[in-house]
């Protein structure tokens, strides 16, 4: 593989991840049940992170990244299963990025980048596992709380509160 052709899929596995990205920043703020929104709080997070480990081996090869724009989510607050259908979608969303990116991945010939992407499609999986077990309606995503400890259950529409 040429490096013309590393920088290229480099870029592409980046611009899909960032569309991944921004898709789950837009998708957060239609789901407000506080432990399904947390768990898309740490997706996000480590996502940024993996978008920072591709930006570092896209500048190192000489490239330059593009931006995209975070999805405009349809849907209504009267609609009661629009937080299932939004990560449902995003379940099979983790899952085709995989498949897309799996075979591609294992082509490579630079082993300091395949390791680098495949990493980035292990923790796509484990987010793949969060949103079914948000979908399975499970609390402890993120771990277990100690006994007694909870939370009202959804989170607050602004994020600071003045008194």
């Amino acid at each position: 593989m040429k490096a013309t052709e590393l920088l290229a899929l480099l870029r592409d596995f980046y611009r899909d991840k960032l569309e991944m990205r921004q898709r789950h920043v837009a998708v957060a703020k239609f789901v407000p049940d506080y432990d399904f929104n947390n768990t898309y709080q740490y997706v996000i997070a480590r996502e940024d992170v993996q978008l920072n480990w591709l930006r570092d081996a896209i500048t190192d090869l000489g490239g330059a990244l593009e931006d995209v724009p975070e999805p405009t989510i349809q849907g209504s607050e009267k609609n009661k299963n629009l937080q299932g259908e939004l990560i449902g979608e995003d379940e099979g969303g983790a899952q085709r990025f995989v498949d897309k990116w799996g075979a591609r991945i294992d082509g490579m010939p630079n082993a300091r980048h395949r390791s680098l992407l495949r990493v980035i499609l292990g923790e796509t999986l484990e987010h793949k596992r969060f949103f079914q077990q948000a979908l399975a309606g499970r609390s402890d995503l993120l771990g277990r709380r100690a006994d007694g400890a909870g939370t009202p259950g959804a989170v607050l529409g602004v994020r600071w509160i003045e008194q």
